[in-house]
């Protein structure tokens, strides 16, 4: 390794220490390679860490057998390849927030007549595309008492089918499919309820007055829908003192590491107002680098497909990369961007708010004790590499080769993620190829979702093998636990009570008692999987079924239906194939057959 550093190129790139084992330890960045690697050591008299690196740095050293890197044309370059890179392969001396969520915004394009607002998490195209948020939470039930308050244009069909419908009979819409507003007109009602978002309070009065109408009406499930929106509403709001001269758009980020875990706040300002916050805690607080987290949290945030950013950001340190990441923000969005750390004044006094907000969350967290005890335990029992806050499991479905699905559920921080969850529709005809798909697909994405902290896969020692090998070929750092029933004359008995579940592991097999509070866990999380691929699987299959029912209808065969199945792979993909397509599979009058009245040239 001393001659690998000796011989570096004075180029920007990403540099990359291992251990011994292979194990990836550290990601970092460079505008000269050569030296900011030399700067970690000392060559004379002898080669050892350079004492003057944090304690982190010199941990990391201390196990560094090798070291590789990455060329690239410039520092900006660098970052995003750094950024990208630990998201992937999860380096044990990089902390790695998880704070990755896309947020909604509303939005409103103008270039249309009498105009609608609705939700998005992505960049609309468009030349007059108004945004207005993030809203991490309550950004729907503001959406929906804008179109309670307000008569907009409730459905995207409306002007369209050119006829008055239910809304306006109700009054929830002025009918502009049939002329009854002008333009004019409705752009004042755009204009009011755009004032409404940014300005809640009277849009919170008017849903208040409505809500008691109804329950004078004792129409009391609408009257309830009502008081859950203003209550989701005023939770937006964080009040604060703080006199801006200026109507100034603001996002403010704020980090604190604490004893068990650390915690990120953000506060959105629009127009001199708090119109939203977000937070979200993360572990290893141990190997904790305030430039690290600074740097990570605002280039997750602001990816390719964040609708806006502002002009200046405040942090609530300043920190050795921002100058790089403002350059990088500026060039990803087309304008100038400011990272701002303001020691006096209205913005310091936001960064003060922030601070005690993240040290607020950070003592009801302390207080609420520690939930994780049973993740220690796991960790203790499978000897892994870190606690597991955040798994993955694994199952697949299928019922003799048809309808073969996949799921993965994820648990994190003590709960079940829903919203991670993720179906894959399997290929592959053997349960090992499925479940190879499956992680590979899986570790495809880590670029864009980050790997968890441990995966379960439903299956015994070759599943076990497989994953790792999959993970070893691309340097991820992954704990990886099996669990299979055992095996009773030859087979693995799923009944309940017929057969015990055996732990597979890195350092070998555990068996546990029923009873064994941690194999109950492990059971739980892989139980969950086997639910979710099987509900994806029994949805599946009643829908192949059907096609398969028509099918035969037709006079096509169960045959001739598995030889397109096995050739095309799914059933979507028979009916966009082409008449040519289906006759070098089947036949001119089986191809005739599936092509018969839709606009597919027959040849």
């Amino acid at each position: 390794m001393k001659e690998t550093i000796r011989n570096l190129p004075g180029s920007p790139g990403v540099y990359q220490y291992f251990d011994a084992q292979g194990k990836l330890l550290y990601v970092g960045k460079a505008k000269n390679l050569k030296n900011r690697v030399k700067s970690y050591w000392r060559f004379a008299p002898r080669f050892k860490p350079n004492p003057a690196q944090s304690g982190r740095i010199l941990m990391m050293l201390q196990e560094a057998s090798r070291l590789e890197y990455i060329l690239v044309d410039n520092e900006e370059d660098a970052l995003i390849l750094e950024n990208s890179l630990i998201k992937q392969l999860k380096p044990k001396y990089n902390i790695l927030l998880r704070d990755d969520k896309t947020y909604p915004y509303i939005y409103i394009d103008e270039s249309q007549p009498f105009p609608r607002f609705e939700i998005t998490r992505k960049v609309i195209k468009g030349k007059h595309i108004s945004y207005y948020g993030p809203f991490p939470n309550g950004g729907r039930a503001l959406l929906d008492s804008l179109y309670e308050i307000y008569p907009l244009v409730q459905k995207k069909s409306c002007l369209r089918e050119g006829k008055a419908c239910l809304f306006h009979q109700i009054k929830k819409c002025l009918a502009p499919c049939e002329g009854k507003v002008s333009e004019k007109e409705y752009d004042q009602i755009v204009q009011d309820a755009k004032h409404a978002i940014s300005h809640r309070t009277r849009l919170t009065e008017k849903l208040e007055e409505r809500m008691v109408t109804l329950a004078m009406q004792e129409r009391f499930e609408e009257a309830a829908t009502l008081r859950d929106r203003i209550e989701a509403i005023k939770a937006l709001n964080i009040s604060s003192n703080i006199d801006l001269a200026n109507a100034l758009d603001l996002d403010i980020f704020a980090i604190k590491n604490g004893d068990a875990r650390g915690v990120i706040v953000k506060l959105f300002m629009r127009q001199g107002k708090i119109i939203s916050s977000a937070y979200s805690y993360f572990r290893h607080t141990h190997i904790f680098d305030p430039n690290e987290a600074y740097k990570q949290a605002l280039l997750e945030f602001y990816t390719i497909d964040t609708p806006q950013i502002q002009q200046q950001i405040l942090t609530a340190e300043d920190f050795e990369d921002a100058p790089q990441v403002a350059r990088t923000l500026s060039q990803r969005y087309g304008r100038k961007v400011e990272i701002l750390t303001p020691q006096r004044g209205p913005k310091a006094k936001l960064i003060a708010l922030a601070l005690q907000n993240c040290d607020e969350l950070l003592r009801k967290k302390e207080q609420s004790g520690d939930e994780s005890i049973m993740e220690q335990r796991i960790a203790d029992l499978l000897d892994l590499s870190r606690i597991p806050y955040r798994v993955e499991t694994f199952d697949n479905s299928h019922m003799m080769g048809a309808a073969t699905v996949g799921g993965m559920v994820v648990w994190d921080e003590g709960s079940w993620d829903k919203s991670s969850y993720r179906r894959y529709e399997l290929h592959q005809r053997d349960e090992y190829g499925q479940m190879r798909e499956m992680l590979s697909r899986r570790i495809e994405a880590f670029d864009t979702s980050p790997a968890p902290d441990l995966w379960i896969l439903d299956g015994g020692q070759a599943n076990l093998n497989l994953a790792q090998t999959l993970l070893n070929e691309r340097g991820i750092n992954l704990d990886v636990v099996a669990i299979a029933k055992e095996k009773l004359d030859a087979k693995a008995h799923r009944a309940k009570g017929a057969a015990r579940d055996i732990l597979y592991t890195a350092k070998g097999i555990i068996e546990l008692k029923p009873t064994d509070k941690r194999l109950q866990w492990i059971q739980r999380q892989r139980d969950e999987a086997h639910r979710y691929a099987i509900t994806y699987h029994q949805n599946k299959k009643r829908k192949e079924d059907a096609q398969i029912s028509l099918l035969n209808k037709k006079g096509i065969g169960k045959a001739t239906i598995q030889k397109l199945i096995d050739y095309f792979g799914t059933f979507e993909a028979i009916e966009k194939a082409t008449y040519e397509e289906i006759k070098q599979v089947t036949n001119k009058k089986i191809a005739s057959i599936l092509c018969e009245n839709r606009e597919v040239p027959k040849g």
